[in-house]
């Protein structure tokens, strides 16, 4: 009987490269989010927006129309900070707050529909330029891509989640809670 195996050389050898690419794939998302950090800022910069602010609203106009308490759970900013990232999309027109019918106490946020096509313009470059990368990918290939994107999306919001949950440890090695927004 033939042992079509790898021998254990080229087992090791398959292993290590696996391991580069791993690697190689997670240095490309940390790339990635300085880039997307760095472009963001310069995009809120031109719109008068703090980039709290502008990562608030898009999470407003990906999933709202939203509580405020929906949002600061789902962003992670404390009600406080929150209070006045709302106050500033809202006096500039970014956002609109509206009563729930059914319960008077209740708003609900919503992004303004013409002022994120003024988004959209800042980010035309981008957007141009993600046409163009995604041009050379079959579809297939792109499908891969957005699972892997999805997945890695996933993830993050996964490990963000625990590491809210989790009591954090001090220095020395005790485990504390951090006070909220830096305030004691």
């Amino acid at each position: 009987m033939v042992d079509a195996r790898k021998p254990r050389s080229g087992r090791r050898a398959g292993r290590q490269a696996g391991r580069r690419a791993v690697a190689q794939a997670k240095l490309g998302l940390r790339d990635l989010r300085i880039e997307l950090t760095l472009l963001n800022h310069r995009v809120g910069s031109r719109l008068a927006l703090r980039d709290i602010d502008l990562d608030c609203l898009d999470v407003i106009v990906r999933n709202g129309p939203l509580s405020p308490t929906a949002l600061a759970r789902r962003t992670g900013v404390h009600a406080a900070t929150l209070t006045g990232v709302l106050t500033r999309l809202e006096a500039g027109g970014w956002i609109v707050r509206e009563r729930v019918e059914n319960d008077r106490r209740a708003v609900l946020v919503r992004g303004v529909p013409d002022r994120m096509r003024e988004i959209l313009r800042v980010y035309d470059g981008m957007n141009t330029a993600m046409d163009e990368v995604c041009a050379e990918y079959d579809d297939d290939e792109l499908a891969v891509i957005a699972d892997f994107l999805a997945r890695t999306s996933a993830a993050g919001r996964a490990a963000t989640e625990a590491l809210a949950e989790a009591p954090a440890e001090s220095p020395a090695g005790s485990k504390e809670r951090p006070p909220e927004d830096g305030v004691e």
